[in-house]
């Protein structure tokens, strides 16, 4: 028991130590972050940095999404949308998927794509698929472009480099 005690004694004693050196170390007046260097050497540094051949940065389109957005709802163009304007998308829609337009949509109709898709991937007309025809009813997505974005400008890591710029 003793030395258990004498344990966690000595531990405590090797921790507020660490404590009261550390407390040392940041209480001198040391600047965490150095001077700036001096004009003359930014100057300099500046000049030796290598531009590439940058066009015109892309501008941005004037109207915004929501401009954009309010004027594909607003189809004639009085500067409101009027109720029958906003559910025309909607209308459609519907439209596209009553199939026999009696202005019910029933399941079947609702579900023709997707019937078509699991017919499609039935290979074998079994009325259930396999993982390899499950496989194949995977939604593909197209790739979103990459932005056309010019080259970063950077300081030339070697002498060489700065005299070739």
């Amino acid at each position: 028991m003793w030395r258990f005690l004498a344990g966690v004694g000595s531990t405590l004693v090797l921790v507020m130590a660490g404590f009261f050196i550390w407390q040392s170390q940041a209480d001198q007046n040391q600047p965490l972050i150095p001077d700036a260097p001096a004009q003359q050497a930014m100057a300099d540094a500046g000049a030796k940095l290598a531009f590439a051949d940058v066009a015109d940065p892309p501008r941005a389109d004037p109207k915004s999404k929501e401009e954009k957005r309010f004027n594909r709802f607003d189809k004639d163009k009085n500067g409101g949308v009027s109720r029958d304007e906003y559910l025309l998308s909607r209308r459609k829609a519907y439209a596209k998927l009553d199939l026999n337009a009696d202005g019910k949509l029933s399941f079947d109709e609702y579900a023709v794509k997707t019937a078509a898709k699991f017919g499609k991937a039935d290979g074998d007309r079994s009325g259930g698929l396999t993982r390899a025809e499950f496989a194949t009813t995977r939604v593909i997505r197209k790739e979103k472009p990459k932005p056309n974005c010019p080259p970063s400008l950077r300081m030339p890591e070697t002498k060489d480099e700065a005299d070739d710029a």
